[in-house]
């Protein structure tokens, strides 16, 4: 290996590999070991090999300079926006031709939206992939966005891309060579000559589409297919060792067109086990740790992010907090901070809240969460018995109540979302809607000076509490509902596209007006950025702890990085001014405000004074 890779590499890149290799060992061979039994380790060493000599040379100076800042995606300046390419600009091209307002919104990290060539007709929102190696023509081409991957890094920005790991479309290369009776594709898919075995499994797996697509298994031909989720997405078999060197080689072919930033879509599926859920059983774990560690000895700059939309102690295991840690994931998105900030802000209560943050678990060091406030996907709500209990509520009662909320049935609600795969037998739902109008933002001016400062408080927490905060397109304008999908057929079924809009140009012109919605919303969103960068303190690998306060509609949290001093941050949650013992936070020392919505933060007579719908951040300088 030591000759052929300084043949392939040259001595000084050779050197580089070898290194890598050694140091990451142990996180190729024992998962793989445990999985698959007996591995095939220098074939598949050598598949990274070939990826690291055919890696173009600005992606290698790329690597080396994340390799000296390992840590790169935990800074300060971290700040990410999420679009659908088409939505946005139309095609790669013309997204690449926008960077100019990405740049002054302050992103650095651009997530775009399910871009591989999809199968055509229905395919889940791009989800149903024909073609990992190819780009939606739509779009543009693979070239495409090799060049925009190029012009991303000349900005000192990075470029998120989703992959998914738990299926294929049906139209896939290898679905169809499976189909044929290919034996080099004969374990790829997973199926059943009749229903002794789906039934076997269905009686602990639980739907993810329950109304639209009932059970895991669609019959094609004479076999039951594994389905987890539509028809025509085919569960690939993650028991079969040519599966995961498929995907290797999918991922590092990827990597070296310019991907920094892999979303593992569905990853929490792979495994299937009978008696079980099927989802977040071990092997998933020692499959992902694997290949982030192979994919990393080919492209060190490259991370992976969990999509493991999954209950908080079975999510901080995929960015590697086991009872030893093995790394996985670098990045995970934190959906209990999305849930309960929405949560809190219904109710007017943060003690769900509070609670629910203290009981998750700590992340490693290495690792940090992607915060957000609103994205692609509905709303479900991830309430636990025990935090609802904790708080004296019913939990649900209480997912019923912000169904109702959000939906706009509730009295009193200002919010214009609506129910998404309403189960009539059962009760339960979850919410679409864009941000804008579940804050109750409309038309109508009067619903602005309220309705924003209900979007920037989930921000200003979003953006502070620890990890690279998310923009969702359209948020940062605070674009509304959009009902035009309800014209199209192909969509019409769906209402989450009433929060997938295409981005308002002549919107996006008025952000400078400060007298108008889209300046308000762009403006505040701005000065969060602008002020976060320059805080040491919320750079990622930190630590975050909830503060506890005197008051049940404040949430106050406490954010310190080994190099910094102490942050604090106070969210008051009410309409109505409200008050906290200045003791909860005194004791970190002497805070001065760094960002707030109204001022330098007020305390008299031992109470700290937070306006309604206000927040502060305090700094130890």
């Amino acid at each position: 290996m030591t000759a052929d890779a300084t043949q392939r590499l040259g001595r000084s890149e050779a050197v580089a590999f070898l290194a890598r290799l050694e140091t990451s060992l142990l996180d190729i061979y024992e998962p793989l070991e445990v999985v698959y039994g007996a591995v095939e380790l220098n074939d598949l060493v050598s598949t990274a090999l070939d990826a690291a000599a055919e890696r173009p040379q600005p992606l290698r100076e790329l690597d080396r300079r994340r390799e000296i800042d390992p840590r790169w995606y935990q800074r300060a300046r971290q700040v990410g926006y999420v679009c659908y390419t088409d939505r946005f600009a139309g095609s790669l091209r013309a997204v690449a031709e926008n960077l100019d307002y990405l740049d002054e919104l302050g992103v650095t990290y651009l997530h775009l939206m399910p871009l591989l060539q999809p199968r055509t007709g229905e395919n889940d929102g791009g989800y149903a992939v024909a073609d990992y190696r190819a780009v939606d023509p739509r779009l543009g081409t693979m070239a495409d966005l090799s060049e925009l991957a190029g012009r991303l890094h000349e900005r000192g920005m990075s470029l998120c891309v989703d992959l998914v790991l738990n299926h294929t479309a049906k139209e896939h290369p290898w679905a169809r060579a499976w189909e044929d009776g290919d034996p080099a594709y004969a374990d790829f898919y997973l199926s059943f000559p009749d229903r002794e075995m789906p039934d076997a499994y269905e009686r602990t797996i639980v739907p993810v589409f329950p109304d639209r697509a009932p059970g895991s298994f669609t019959r094609f031909g004479d076999r039951w297919v594994w389905t987890t989720f539509w028809s025509y997405q085919w569960d690939l078999n993650w028991a079969s060792p040519d599966v995961f060197r498929a995907m290797l080689r999918t991922i590092l072919w990827l990597a070296n067109r310019g991907v920094d930033v892999f979303r593992l879509d569905a990853v929490p599926f792979l495994w299937k086990r009978l008696g079980t859920t099927c989802l977040n059983e071990p092997e998933v774990h020692r499959i992902v740790q694997a290949l982030h560690a192979l994919v990393r000895l080919a492209a060190p700059g490259v991370i992976f992010k969990a999509e493991a939309i999954v209950a908080p102690d079975d999510l901080v295991p995929y960015l590697g907090a086991h009872d030893r840690y093995r790394p996985e994931c670098e990045l995970a998105y934190h959906n209990q901070l999305m849930v309960m900030l929405w949560s809190s802000l219904a109710t007017r209560d943060a003690r769900l809240l509070a609670q629910s943050l203290t009981r998750m678990k700590p992340i490693p060091a290495e690792a940090t969460w992607v915060t957000y406030v609103r994205g692609h996907d509905d709303i479900g709500w991830a309430i636990s018995a025990e935090d609802a209990a904790a708080v004296g509520w019913d939990w649900w009662n209480h997912r019923n109540f912000l169904n109702a909320f959000f939906s706009g049935r509730f009295e009193g609600s200002y919010a214009q979302g609506a129910l998404f795969q309403e189960n009539p037998d059962t009760g339960d739902a979850r919410i679409s809607g864009s941000a804008a109008s579940l804050c109750g933002l409309t038309d109508d001016p009067s619903s602005w000076p309220t309705g924003v400062r209900r979007l920037v408080l989930l921000h200003a927490v979003a953006f502070a509490y620890g990890g690279i905060p998310l923009i969702y397109m359209g948020d940062e304008l605070a674009m509304r509902n959009d009902h035009t999908y309800l014209q199209d057929p192909a969509l019409a079924g769906d209402n989450r596209w009433m929060h997938r809009p295409r981005m308002d140009w002549a919107a996006a012109a008025r952000r400078h007006d400060p007298a108008t919605l889209e300046g308000m919303v762009f403006g505040r969103l701005r000065e969060l950025i602008a002020a976060r960068k320059d805080l040491l303190a919320l750079r990622g690998g930190g630590e975050t702890a909830v503060v506890g306060v005197d008051n049940g509609h404040v949430f106050a949290w406490r954010r310190r990085h080994p190099r910094s001093g102490t942050f604090v941050g106070l969210a008051n949650f009410s309409e109505q001014p409200q008050t906290v013992d200045a003791a909860a936070i005194g004791h970190y020392g002497w805070l001065e405000t760094a960002l707030s919505s109204d001022g330098p933060l007020v305390v008299r007579e031992g109470r700290a004074h937070l306006p309604g719908l206000g927040f502060v951040w305090l700094i130890e300088r």
